[in-house]
């Protein structure tokens, strides 16, 4: 049986709806927090989350 853990929001701390399992593996995903209405890009590989920070983009 695989551990299965939710996935809590990195600004807020709270619980998200998402949870995954020890064999998952997420590359930019897209973690949305219904609580702080905030989205912020994850990866998630061995039960370790990682909050990836991308540089600003300027508009042109």
């Amino acid at each position: 049986m695989c551990k299965i853990e939710w996935i809590y929001s990195p600004v807020y701390g709270s619980k998200t709806h998402d949870r995954f399992r020890q064999d998952t593996v997420l590359k930019n995903y897209p973690l949305y927090c219904p609580k702080c209405k905030h989205e912020t890009l994850i990866e998630v590989k061995n039960l370790q989350i990682t909050v990836i920070t991308e540089p600003m983009r300027l508009a042109l």
